[in-house]
């Protein structure tokens, strides 16, 4: 069977893993290309957008693909939406992996807002030490606010964005651990956190270091999302190709083919 991930996050690159040791899958990976040096994955893969919805129909039928894989950020709708149109308008089936969101626990002092803007304006006009760990490509929304000090955190350098004056930038990539989110927010003496509310493991640490040393998080939402056939996990996403597998094969047989 032929198959397109549309990858970027944790779980597709652990998707992808198991696929690429599997023989009866044929498999490609799609990444946006918006970080400089992704990781090398272990089987076919592709950087870059398709061109809409049109340009992922052509790709999908020049490919042959038999099934999708969504397993893109849960802030990536874009892709999301043309996926879930070029998968319908070619009768391809998708499956999508949703990561639960972040909930907040006793502790927290969540202020959710709609997106980076509604986040500098949280902010307030009193001077805060802010840390701002929701992508390079959001960090312009906060030259808005310049009478804060902002440290941010990126994978890759935030290019020719119009950024605040006072921001300090550190490179890094999670999975990160609690002990050393913890001693980074005491170190930097941070009053407000701003993140997205990604879920999973990898970045969660610096939700309970906050929790921990009482520091308060604006919390940017998720985006409405489209999606397929929903999973939770690389492993139930497999799980799904191996009936859409048996299914083909059924049908294959009761027709003779």
């Amino acid at each position: 069977m032929r198959v397109l991930i549309l990858g970027g996050t944790t779980e597709a690159s652990e998707l992808t893993r198991l696929l690429a040791a599997d023989p009866r899958f044929d498999t490609t990976v799609s990444l946006a290309g918006r970080t400089a040096n992704p990781k090398t994955q272990p089987v076919r893969t592709r950087i870059g957008g398709f061109g809409g919805a049109d340009g992922l129909v052509d790709w999908l039928t020049l490919d042959a693909t038999q099934a999708v894989v969504d397993a893109t950020h849960p802030y990536a709708d874009q892709i999301s939406s043309n996926a879930v149109a070029a998968c319908t308008r070619l009768a391809i089936p998708l499956a999508s992996i949703i990561r639960p969101a972040w909930q907040p626990q006793p502790g927290d002092t969540w202020l959710t807002v709609g997106n980076a803007e509604a986040a500098a304006d949280a902010l307030g006009p009193k001077p805060r030490r802010v840390f701002l760990t929701l992508g390079r490509l959001e960090l312009g929304a906060f030259a808005s606010a310049p009478h804060h000090h902002y440290i941010a955190r990126t994978i890759d350098p935030p290019g020719d964005v119009a950024l605040p004056p006072d921001l300090r930038l550190l490179s890094g990539r999670g999975p990160f651990d609690r002990k050393a989110e913890t001693a980074l927010l005491e170190r930097e003496k941070i009053d407000l956190l701003v993140s997205k509310n990604s879920g999973g493991a990898a970045t969660y640490a610096k939700i309970e270091a906050a929790r921990r040393l009482g520091i308060a998080v604006v919390m940017v939402a998720r985006p409405p999302k489209p999606y397929g056939h929903t999973v939770e996990s690389a492993e139930a996403a497999i799980a799904w190709l191996e009936q859409r597998l048996a299914h083909r094969t059924t049908s294959c047989s009761a027709r003779g083919v």
